[in-house]
């Protein structure tokens, strides 16, 4: 106990909290800086024989010293990295209990949400926040019962760095597994997510869901309308991800408003439609037009309604009945965007290929000529289509009965 390598450890961590306590701002950074540098990835043990069984004092220093200086900013990047090699020091459960009970869970939280703090520092506090979720449920439980939840998916939808959103994206994922309490809470948080701005934050969002909806096991039915508007988006890495949620989603309660939602896209209501009045336009300003949001979301219900229609006869036969032809007839009409007359075209040719009924409904609403040029290049009919064809789309009125038999 009284060995001469002891006394020199006792010595040399006496004089590193002494010149803590009386050190300027510029000491303590330095003296930081050296800790991360020297104690990267060391277990619990190893820490408290490097501060000769006191690393406690030098957290307690550090947790002391984030308080009272993380809304200005003060080496706000070395302290955190600083006490993240605490948090996540393997059997230092200690080190962890000792910073929960001074609030620090609280501290990270209210950094991620704070407009001055730097994208790095945000980063930094996620991944303490991570240690501790990782240190098991009840952690999970702490940090959702102090409002963490909010705050991560508030810190997602406003990040700036793709990193600190993917952060907070682990982060939401962590807390929905393993956390029966506060899964269903994960689960909110990130339908409320899908509206933000971000198409990043869109994206991971939905892709999210993707994970945490088998783990919550029943679709909530707030899901349905802001799904359905992510497919306004022009980023189609984002309709990608909502499209493949949807298609998860088939095999939940809201499947049935999902397809009903997407067959009335197919049919824009008219206040929808109307462009600012050109005199509003900058005339100096080159006019580039860019497509009307509805019609952007009318081509991806048509290209849904077709991905669904061939992953199951059962979903198509709810979609015949619910006018996709009628309304897919309508959309391919649509002069005003190619995609939506493209889109509608590729998903109807598999219904009639299917189905004879909609064969038969749509050869007599298109008369010979259309059609024919129709089934022979679905993909390109937009493009040999007249005025006056369209117009016959547009005024279909095409109603199938029920029953419905596909093709053997």
């Amino acid at each position: 106990m009284g060995s001469s390598k002891q006394q020199s450890a006792i010595s040399k961590v006496t004089n590193l909290l002494q010149e803590w306590d009386k050190g300027s701002k510029v000491v303590r950074a330095k003296i930081l800086i050296d800790f991360v540098r020297q104690n990267q990835n060391k277990t619990g043990p190893e820490l408290e024989q490097e501060f000769a069984q006191a690393a406690s004092l030098f957290l307690t220093r550090l947790t002391a010293w984030l308080r009272l200086t993380y809304m200005i900013g003060t080496s706000l990047n070395e302290q955190l990295r600083a006490i993240s090699i605490f948090l996540s020091a393997s059997s230092g459960h200690k080190f962890m209990a000792e910073f929960i009970e001074v609030g620090g869970v609280l501290t990270l939280l209210e950094i991620i949400g704070l407009k001055q703090a730097k994208e790095d520092d945000k980063l930094e506090s996620l991944k303490c926040l991570q240690c501790v979720a990782n240190a098991g449920r009840k952690y999970k439980e702490l940090i959702c019962e102090s409002y963490g939840i909010r705050a991560v998916a508030e810190c997602l939808a406003k990040a700036k760095s793709e990193e600190t959103q993917d952060a907070c994206r682990n982060l939401l994922l962590m807390l929905a597994q393993g956390n029966f309490k506060f899964e269903v809470q994960v689960y909110k948080g990130l339908i409320a997510l899908l509206p933000c701005t971000s198409p990043k934050a869109q994206q991971m969002a939905a892709q999210s869901l993707r994970v945490v909806q088998p783990i919550v096991k029943s679709a909530n039915p707030s899901i349905v309308e802001p799904l359905l508007n992510l497919l306004k988006t022009l980023h189609l890495e984002v309709q990608y991800e909502a499209i493949e949620l949807i298609k998860e989603l088939m095999d939940y309660e809201v499947s049935d408003s999902l397809l009903k939602g997407l067959v009335l896209l197919l049919r824009p209501a008219k206040e929808d439609l109307i462009r600012k009045p050109e005199i509003l336009d900058d005339p100096d300003v080159p006019r580039i037009n860019a497509p009307l949001p509805v019609f952007v979301q009318q081509a991806a219900a048509a290209k849904t309604i077709g991905i669904l229609a061939r992953e199951s006869n059962e979903i198509a036969e709810k979609l015949i009945q619910l006018r996709v032809t009628h309304n897919l007839l309508y959309t391919m009409g649509n002069m005003d965007y190619a995609d939506s007359q493209r889109q509608a075209s590729i998903s109807l040719e598999y219904f009639c290929r299917t189905f004879p009924i909609v064969d038969e409904h749509v050869h007599e609403a298109m008369g010979d000529n259309l059609y024919d040029l129709f089934m022979s290049n679905p993909e390109a009919l937009y493009m040999h289509m007249n005025h006056i064809q369209a117009d016959i789309l547009v005024s279909n009125k095409v109603n199938i009965p029920k029953t419905v038999e596909t093709v053997d």
